[in-house]
């Protein structure tokens, strides 16, 4: 529960900063001149689709919270037993950081120009991702071929549900990458 309430108070932080830099005490009722001239109807410095990539990260950053808190609190219980991980999730791991540093060395091509090393970050990165989406399907089939099945333990549950959805956020930043 402290995980979620850490991470709203952060989100809390961020809110009241970006309220402070907005014009809440204007009283543009009391400005004099053209509708046009006023500074507040001017549009905002962010585009839309950043800010809508800003509210879909906060919505996706709450829901892993949520999902950490109840894991740390589900595992106090009897019946939590914990399941092996495979070594094949270390690799995934690794994938997940090359794919990391492939489209951080995209965004410094992209900066100095230098075109033919983004697109190369770019393949970079998503090849690393979707061998890292490949690996973890194989983790699944590797755990269930060994018994720990979906239904068959909370532990299991939380870790099929965590790591699907973190699948899931993974080939959407994929089709965002693609587009």
């Amino acid at each position: 529960m402290s995980v979620i309430l850490v991470f709203l108070l952060v989100i809390a932080g961020f809110a009241g900063w970006w309220l402070s830099h907005q014009r809440l005490t204007a009283k543009p009722w009391l400005e004099q001149g053209l509708a046009g001239d006023f500074v507040g109807f001017d549009r905002s410095a962010l585009p839309t689709a950043k800010i809508g990539l800003g509210v879909f990260l906060a919505v996706v950053g709450c829901l892993f919270s949520l999902f950490t808190s109840a894991y740390f609190m589900r595992m106090g219980l009897p019946d939590w037993q914990p399941l092996p991980l495979p070594r094949l999730l270390w690799l995934n791991t690794g994938m997940l950081v090359l794919s990391s540093v492939a489209l951080q060395c995209a965004v410094v091509a992209a900066r100095k120009g230098q075109i033919d090393n983004v697109r190369l970050g770019l393949a970079t990165a998503g090849f690393t991702t979707l061998a890292f989406l490949v690996g973890q399907l194989m983790a699944w089939r590797q755990l269930t071929g060994d018994g720990y099945l979906l239904a068959s333990n909370p532990a299991n549950s939380f870790f099929y549900l965590i790591t699907g959805m973190h699948g899931l956020h993974i080939l959407g930043g994929l089709v965002g990458l693609g587009t």
